[in-house]
């Protein structure tokens, strides 16, 4: 395993060489070199060195406020503090549901099904894993399901590893499909200007489509798994031995925060209609929404207030996100993206299907490698290049999206679901995942729902 001092120089010198490069490959002036520079930091700081991603954040803004890269007033700007906001939001409702035992309940209810097969079980575990992360971020659902999952497995005597995998290769599709289910999808939709019907009617088809045709390929892949539980479930008749000790009633506050829960989703679906009958600026129900519900919940669960916001809230990931899109927005500010575009133009033309391909294909690969957040923060600044070029944006977006959603099903660090899961069973199991033993399966459903993505966006009518 390289060694840090090894990690570290391998990233001073190759984001010096982008930087260089840059300079004087691409005719780039200082102060665009500097902002390719100092981002490439934060992203192979990410990719080398997770645990001190945010120092490298932290360091890379101020090496850019010094040298008057950008100044405060942009800083602040390209920020994206309404998506940073509205992930607040969210963050304090899921905790609300967590403490009232919504998971569990969600959970139960598979367990709840008579005649339970194999089958029916891998059908429950991909549904339900695809639609929590269309209302909740991925992360959280993947904790659950994982739970659930091990739960249900050592009862039946079963290999976790394969249903757990279905479960992520799930919910990383299902996080496509509304702008609920991963970071990406608000931040997309704040910069493009993408409503929540937008995505319902653009976005919701094509995870779909992509997420029965990964069923098809786990039914197969995983076969003698399924027909080992089939024999195990015979064995030990009736499930309701089981349903009894995970069973959740649906008490009073469990149904005040389903409410709660509910309202936010509908007036979020909704916000489009709103924002026009009330006249305000785009997305901006969407943004505060979920606000005002975390607002109320704090006020009815005042003697929790605290703990949701300190302990609910990813403040760590929130500030990396909220840095990294200054330093993405410095490089459309230098003019560095505009550059990028119209090199990527020169390669691809103006053909709308090669160049959305191209993001398509580039987001995907990278996403198995990056995070999706880092990915898609750096490819905006450079979409956003190619308006002044008169390029149709919008399937451009939905490239990203799906690019950004679908590579991380690629490999076991493709996504933070896939870390989370295989680090929850780790822990509890002992059980390692070798990077080849996902790999396969990964990079079988990656190019399956990447290539479905490609000829919906290609050939459909409404993508143009």
């Amino acid at each position: 395993m390289p060694s840090l001092s090894f990690k570290f120089t391998l990233l001073v010198l190759i984001s010096t060489a982008l930087g260089f490069l840059s300079h004087l490959g691409l005719g780039l002036n200082q102060h665009q070199a500097l902002s390719i520079a100092i981002f490439s930091v934060s992203i192979l700081g990410t990719l080398f060195f997770w645990s001190f991603r945010l120092s490298f954040a932290f360091l890379g803004t101020a090496v850019l406020m010094m040298t008057k890269t950008i100044d405060l007033e942009h800083l602040v700007r390209f920020a994206s503090l309404e998506v940073i906001l509205f992930l607040v939001g969210m963050m304090i409702i899921i905790g609300l549901l967590k403490d009232e035992g919504f998971f569990a309940w969600i959970v139960s209810l598979i367990l709840r099904m008579r005649n339970l097969s194999a089958k029916r079980f891998v059908l429950s575990v991909t549904i339900i894993s695809a639609l929590l992360a269309c209302v909740v971020d991925e992360v959280t659902s993947i904790i659950f399901m994982v739970a659930a999952i091990l739960e249900i497995c050592d009862y039946f005597e079963v290999d976790p590893l394969p249903y757990i995998i279905i479960s992520v290769l799930a919910t990383n599709i299902g996080s496509a499909a509304t702008v609920l289910g991963n970071p990406i999808g608000i931040l997309i939709a704040s910069k493009a200007g993408l409503t929540f019907e937008d995505f319902l009617f653009k976005a919701f088809p094509v995870a779909m489509v992509c997420l029965v045709a990964v069923i098809f390929l786990v039914m197969f892949w995983y076969k003698k798994s399924f027909e080992k539980l089939d024999l195990h479930i015979k064995e030990l008749g009736s499930n309701d031995i089981l349903i009894k000790l995970i069973s959740v009633p649906v008490e009073k506050r469990l149904k005040i925060s389903l409410l709660i829960f509910g309202v936010t989703i509908l007036i979020i679906s909704l916000h489009h209609r709103l924002e026009l009958l009330w006249k305000l600026e785009l997305n901006t129900v969407l943004l505060v929404m979920p606000l005002v519900s975390s607002g109320c919940i704090m006020i009815w669960k005042r003697h929790k207030a605290r703990e949701y916001v300190e302990h609910d809230v990813e403040w760590w990931t929130l500030l990396f996100f909220l840095l990294l899109f200054a330093q993405a927005g410095t490089l459309k500010y230098t003019g560095a993206t505009d550059v990028l575009a119209q090199k990527i133009i020169g390669v691809t033309g103006s053909n709308p299907h090669l160049l959305s391909g191209a993001i398509l294909w580039m987001s995907s690969i990278g996403s198995s490698i990056l995070d999706n957040v880092v990915l898609v923060a750096a490819f905006i600044p450079i979409i956003q290049g190619f308006q002044a070029l008169h390029v149709n944006l919008e399937p451009l977006w939905w490239a990203l999206l799906f690019g950004g959603c679908f590579g991380g099903n690629i490999t076991v660090v493709g996504s933070t679901a896939n870390i989370v899961a295989l680090g929850i069973l780790e822990k509890e199991k002992k059980i390692h995942v070798s990077f080849l033993k996902w790999f396969w399966i990964g990079l079988s459903a990656g190019l399956i729902t990447t290539c479905l993505a490609w000829a919906m966006l290609t050939f459909l009518p409404f993508y143009r």
